[in-house]
């Protein structure tokens, strides 16, 4: 049976993508140190990522952008990304298990498991995945719009942010339907009038 492990990172920023993966791994798989994303420092999460992707029998991203995320909600736009992330995949897997507690509507069985990327090592590995691909593209945003600290904030509300949203203004990687972006957005327009 082909299991894939699923996972998001970027439902609570203010900036970017939100991005999930789907990752089918060997059933022998052991690789020490898989956990949760967000427990890992980025220099083992980079390890770690080097070694899912050189040791998984299938693996793929999904991504919903700003825009999308705007347009049907971050709820929405992450199952959507998740969903494409397993629709992506180069095998249709018997089951997806979905860190979490809800699920995308996908050709396939569907399982959430609640904190499951802390127990099954395929979601574990989805998380690495997903939070490294988001980081770099963050990093790549930062390139275009250094005033907002995305290389260090990954586009999350962090004084720093806030302050620098507050001062600049709204750039195209901001999420507009965020309320501290709306906020921002509505300052603006009664500045104008």
């Amino acid at each position: 049976m082909i299991s894939a492990g699923v996972d998001e990172v970027g439902r609570g920023p203010l900036a970017g993508p939100v991005i999930a993966a789907a990752v089918v791994l060997p059933h022998d798989f052991d690789l020490h140190g898989l956990t949760d994303s967000k427990l890992l420092s980025a220099k083992k999460r980079s390890a770690l990522n080097d070694l899912i992707m050189q040791q998984a029998l299938y693996w793929s991203l999904g991504r919903s952008d700003v825009e999308e995320i705007d347009r049907v909600n971050i709820f929405n736009a992450t199952l959507l990304a998740m969903k494409r992330a397993v629709e992506s995949l180069a095998v249709r897997p018997d089951v997806s298990l979905i860190d979490g507690k809800w699920v995308p509507k996908l050709a396939c069985r569907t399982r959430a498991i609640v904190k499951g990327d802390l127990t099954e090592p395929c979601i574990s590995a989805a998380s690495i995945v997903a939070k490294v691909a988001r980081d770099r593209e963050m990093c790549v945003l930062h390139a275009d719009y250094p005033d907002y600290g995305f290389e260090r904030n990954k586009g999350y509300a962090t004084a720093q942010h806030l302050q620098a949203l507050r001062c600049k203004g709204v750039c195209r990687a901001h999420r507009r339907s965020f309320a501290p972006v709306r906020e921002v957005l509505s300052a603006q327009s009664q500045l104008i009038f």
